[in-house]
């Protein structure tokens, strides 16, 4: 059956798109002004990671031993989403274990899967955490679905919310160290490893690094893949083109940054018919990131065998 799974993968990754899109069509009339882009740019361009993606203390709302509830540092004006949220999975160890970070893709439908993941991270004696990235799970406002606001025509949104995400990763890392943490990994897919690739750049204590089809190019994602189509064409009606965009790269982009963590304990993994995240465009990721672990796995950008070949890697280096 393996000469079956390149076509196979083209029309799963062409019908997963062509819904992404119709998604975002309802978002086509609310993309982000030229004028409004210029103003936030301009804000934005002093600034450096560490700054634009600052952490102060967490100060929980909910808190138990599996679940965690905060206010977000930055505000986006929908009450549901300025809840931070995650859940804890610990291992037998205790507070004490290695905490490995489990980044969703967008518009993760359950987190079944990643539970499991969980439990598999539990077994090699490390404990897991999964934050529900903005727009996501809990954070879902009414009458959307699930991550649907998370990547649209408003950039500035899209901005703010990767800004949500890597800011309360850095502060649930903050938490977890003042209960006696002193190691961490990050497994990220999709968009969950594009937020774990920014964060990888702003702390010295992750000990490994594994992305799944991230997506690396920024501008490749908005102006190239065919997830971005609607996009697009809605920002170029607001005269917005990728000379713009690129303005900042600086904090948005993971070609643009550089992790402190061992190249050896740097995974990529590729689908070799993805074109969304191309294979290209990650193998460019490694190159930048100076590692020589990519892992290609015969998919496009939605499947299952990258996560099985993924986990193999992993298990190798933190065993």
């Amino acid at each position: 059956m393996t000469f079956l799974r390149r076509p196979w993968a083209r029309v799963t990754d062409t019908s997963t798109c062509a819904l992404l899109n119709l998604a975002q069509w309802r978002h086509r009339h609310h993309a982000t002004t030229r004028e409004e882009l210029e103003t936030y740019l301009a804000a934005c361009q002093p600034l450096n990671a560490d700054t634009f993606y600052a952490a102060p203390p967490l100060q929980p709302i909910e808190e138990s031993p599996h679940h965690l509830v905060w206010p977000t540092p930055y505000t986006s004006g929908l009450d549901h989403n300025d809840r931070a949220s995650a859940w804890l999975q610990p291992c037998d160890r205790g507070c004490s274990a290695p905490t490995v970070l489990i980044l969703h893709a967008l518009m993760s439908v359950n987190d079944l899967g990643y539970r499991r993941l969980a439990a598999k991270f539990n077994a090699l004696g490390w404990n897991a955490a999964f934050l529900h990235l903005p727009f996501h799970y809990d954070r879902r406002p009414p009458g959307y679905l699930n991550g649907e606001l998370a990547v649209t025509a408003n950039l500035i949104r899209n901005g703010e919310g990767l800004r949500q995400g890597v800011s309360e990763l850095r502060q649930l890392m903050s938490w977890l160290r003042a209960k006696g943490c002193r190691e961490f990994g990050i497994y990220g897919t999709s968009y969950g490893a594009w937020t774990g690739a920014l964060l990888a750049a702003l702390e010295n204590d992750i000990s490994f690094i594994a992305l799944l089809q991230p997506i690396a190019d920024v501008e490749h994602a908005v102006w190239q893949s065919p997830a971005g189509a609607t996009i697009r064409r809605a920002l170029r009606r607001q005269g917005i083109d990728s000379t713009m965009t690129q303005r900042h790269a600086h904090l948005s982009s993971p070609l643009h940054v550089r992790p402190t963590t061992d190249p050896d304990r740097i995974i990529l993994a590729i689908g070799a018919y993805d074109r969304i995240a191309p294979p290209d465009r990650v193998e460019a990721l490694a190159d930048a990131w100076q590692t020589t672990r990519v892992i290609s796995s015969p998919q496009g950008h939605f499947g299952y065998i990258a996560a099985r070949d993924m986990f193999a890697a992993v298990s190798e280096i933190i065993a």
